[in-house]
């Protein structure tokens, strides 16, 4: 199931069924980084309040909401509004599962006072506790096969890879986010391989996922390319359009 709904969020989401979404993976605007063809607008913290507050609503009981995020520097200091939102999540009744960190192989934004900033929040959210997590394991151990003992006093048997940590790295930019040209129409696509592995890591195939800032449609094929459902809403018509034609040539 694929359904891609044009329209403002907030009054799209209300048609969603209570504890139906398993996952949501999304990026919701940052602060006035980008105009979103003038859309940014009507971006404010009024809105992520909302969404925030129906996500816990839609969201399945252990289940999960991704929220990607980063901060705008405005006059010398970050806004430190991705902290705000996701304080704001666990007053609406989410736990912070983890606070993960999307590290960027490049900058957009040199900056001559500061390090380079490279990195965005991804902040794990559930909805009571956790029902589904598939570890991904392709961080290559220093050391193989038996080692030392356990907390009970026998050994440890540890394979040629172990669970990644929570820093996850990715080529960012042209080709390297995407090999669609088109998706770079949209001003701030992240890497299908984030929304992969997110969706393989926080639900299973069959389940429901969730894009509510859908964009170019990168969740929405990730969603397709892994065998899940998927329901994107997108206010946009030019990057609606975008998606649809990602989505439906997955």
């Amino acid at each position: 199931m694929i359904e891609l709904l044009q329209g403002d969020c907030l009054a799209v989401m209300k048609e969603i069924e209570s504890g139906s979404i398993d996952l949501t993976v999304t990026s919701p605007p940052y602060d006035n980084l980008r105009t979103y063809n003038g859309n940014n607008a009507l971006w404010g913290e009024h809105v992520w309040k909302a969404v925030l507050a129906d996500l816990h609503r839609v969201t399945k009981d252990g289940g999960v909401v991704v929220w990607v995020v980063g901060d705008a520097t405005i006059k010398g200091s970050e806004t430190g509004t991705s902290f705000r939102q996701a304080l704001w999540a666990m007053e609406c009744g989410f736990n912070l599962h983890d606070t993960m960190i999307y590290e960027k192989s490049g900058m957009a934004f040199p900056d001559s006072t500061r390090y380079h900033q490279t990195h965005e929040y991804m902040f794990i959210l559930t909805r009571g506790k956790l029902s589904t997590f598939n570890a991904i394991k392709d961080r290559k151990n220093k050391y193989t096969g038996v080692q030392g003992g356990n907390k009970r006093g026998g050994l440890c048997k540890r394979g040629e890879f172990g669970s990644r940590f929570n820093v996850w790295r990715y080529a960012n930019g042209r080709d390297n986010s995407s090999k669609d040209r088109k998706a770079f129409k949209h001003p701030a696509i992240f890497p299908e391989q984030l929304a992969h592995d997110h969706i393989v890591s926080w639900s299973n195939e069959g389940d429901i996922i969730l894009d509510p800032f859908m964009g170019s449609g990168t969740t929405g094929k990730m969603a397709k390319l892994t065998n899940r459902n998927f329901i994107g809403i997108e206010l946009d018509e030019q990057y609606f359009k975008i998606a649809q034609e990602r989505i439906s040539a997955a």
